[in-house]
């Protein structure tokens, strides 16, 4: 499915979540500091739909978050990641996902690479 939205963005991150076994999926309770929120259970994802780059705090948020919440997490961005992001992400184990235009969910980092290839 075609992005052009950021509801097809939001489309296309679910759709792979529900590939990785997260048939429960819905928006998040907590509202991330940018971006949007998905959780199901035992899962937490953020999109973030804008044409910046997501930087080291978005990925540090995202990972606190979700250990307050005692859950796995994801990040999806349209536009991808600063460097520093990408350390960060490796760092906390944090995989990083690019959505591509035509809405396959990328690997940008040894975490979404492992992800990407159990769920294949």
């Amino acid at each position: 499915m075609p992005i052009r939205t950021a509801r097809d963005a939001v489309t296309a991150a679910v759709l792979y979540l529900r590939r990785l076994g997260h048939d429960d999926i819905r928006r998040a309770d907590q509202r991330p500091t940018s971006g949007i929120g998905l959780a199901g259970r035992g899962v937490l994802a953020q999109l973030d739909p804008s044409a910046r780059r997501a930087t080291p705090r978005d990925v540090e948020c995202l990972w606190l978050t979700a250990m307050t919440e005692s859950a796995a997490c994801l990040y999806f961005s349209l536009s991808g990641y600063s460097a520093e992001a990408r350390a960060r992400a490796d760092a906390l184990d944090v995989p990083l996902f690019v959505l591509e235009p035509s809405g396959a969910a990328r690997p940008e980092n040894a975490p979404a690479r492992a992800l990407d290839a159990d769920a294949a």
